[in-house]
């Protein structure tokens, strides 16, 4: 059975490494729009298995897609586009406690199983000196809300509660545990 992870991020690609030797790497090529109507809590699973439903090509395969999204309140943060966006994302989290949610899709046999994953990440007060510290890096822009906690972003890091994994991008051990349920 071949095994596919949809998607090209770098850091999930290693953290599938920890349940799979191996894995075959398919992109997604959608477009990563959140219809209005989708619930915030849902998005990222909306995406993920857009993501998913995009690469899947034979019925055999066991296929995986992700998505993740950052949230202050009911707002989504997307991966910021250029400076003035992310410098008014960490504004916005510094400070104050977000959600991260990770949407899994798994198809497998021509059935697709869902789930959700969150954590609650809170950032101490940040100045806009670090915040300009930080852009200059520019680790910021690929991430969803403008961070990467494996990274520099992790500076600004208080507290955490839930799957540290979540917040990189995958949340390995849950993805582990539905995939045992499914494929066995």
């Amino acid at each position: 059975m071949d095994i596919i992870l949809a998607s090209s991020s770098p850091r999930r690609k290693e953290l599938m490494k920890l349940i799979f030797d191996e894995f075959i790497i398919r992109p997604s090529e959608i477009e990563e729009d959140i219809p209005s109507a989708i619930n915030y809590e849902l998005a990222a699973e909306y995406l993920a298995s857009k993501k998913a439903n995009s690469v899947v090509k034979k019925s055999d395969e066991l296929v995986i897609g992700c998505d993740t999204v950052v949230t202050v309140g009911n707002i989504i943060l997307g991966k910021p586009h250029d400076c003035k966006e992310c410098r008014k994302m960490l504004r916005l989290l510094s400070g104050r406690t977000h959600s991260v949610y990770t949407g899994v899709s798994i198809i497998f046999n021509g059935k697709e199983f869902c789930f959700t994953e969150k954590t609650d990440v809170k950032f101490r007060n940040i100045s806009d000196e670090e915040i300009e510290e930080y852009m200059n890096t520019g680790e910021p822009f690929d991430k969803a809300g403008g961070y990467g906690i494996q990274g520099r972003g992790a500076l600004f890091v208080q507290s955490i509660c839930g799957d540290y994994f979540n917040v990189v991008g995958l949340p390995v051990s849950r993805l582990n545990y539905e995939l045992k349920k499914i494929v066995l």
